[in-house]
């Protein structure tokens, strides 16, 4: 597996402190990937409450309005957690499509979501929904569309391993077996956010799929 499918948010490197004891002032591009890793690490907290603006500015001990000079609402914030999902996990999925054989082309894209899951805890919060209640509706819904396209690639590498060309029209098994392992995914999904980070979605894994597979 890729190291990018289990890659979190990159520590920016001129937020360290000098030698000189004096704080670098982070670039505006910088200060981004400040917010929205301090975000994610305080989705990790199990229980944890609604996350605020005021809280996530204490953590990085800056003011409320210092956030929105670079972000406009803290659903703006959420919306940079989801782009960093999409782009994380599509860019594997494509991956997996390139250079793993047909037949264990399904069963990798299940593998690669829940590592992703256990590597980004915070990030699993937002991809069941849990992080964005009392959000904007839109984020919800951007998840939604981002585990429809999920199911599609599954559809497509079911496909490619029974051997059928990438214009052919999903049967109705390959469909169903498509709808089966997202929803399976989902589910890995909301029992680790759900347990408190407990159960790993990866427990008793490959057993699962050759169950369904």
């Amino acid at each position: 597996m890729s190291e990018a499918a289990v890659n979190s948010i990159e520590e920016p490197r001129s937020a360290d402190v000098p030698a000189s004891g004096t704080r670098k002032r982070p670039k505006p591009g910088e200060r981004r990937v400040q917010i929205l890793r301090a975000l994610a690490e305080m989705l990790e907290k199990p229980g944890s409450e609604r996350v605020t603006t005021a809280a996530l500015a204490a953590r990085l001990d800056v003011s409320e309005a210092a956030l929105y000079r670079h972000f406009a609402s803290k659903a703006q914030m959420l919306e940079g957690l989801i782009e960093f999902i999409e782009q994380s996990v599509f860019t594997l999925v494509d991956e997996i499509a390139e250079r793993s054989d047909r037949a264990g082309q399904p069963g990798q894209l299940v593998s690669m979501l829940l590592q992703f899951a256990e590597k980004n805890p915070g990030m699993t919060r937002v991809m069941v929904g849990d992080a964005l209640v009392f959000e904007n509706e839109r984020l919800q819904q951007r998840m939604n569309l981002f585990f429809d396209k999920f199911e599609a690639a599954l559809r497509q590498a079911l496909l490619v391993a029974e051997g059928h060309s990438g214009d052919a029209v999903p049967s109705d098994d390959s469909a169903v077996r498509a709808s089966v392992l997202c929803a399976f995914s989902v589910g890995r999904l909301q029992r680790f956010a759900r347990s408190g980070f407990r159960r790993q979605p990866s427990e008793q894994l490959d057993a699962s799929l050759a169950s369904m597979l």
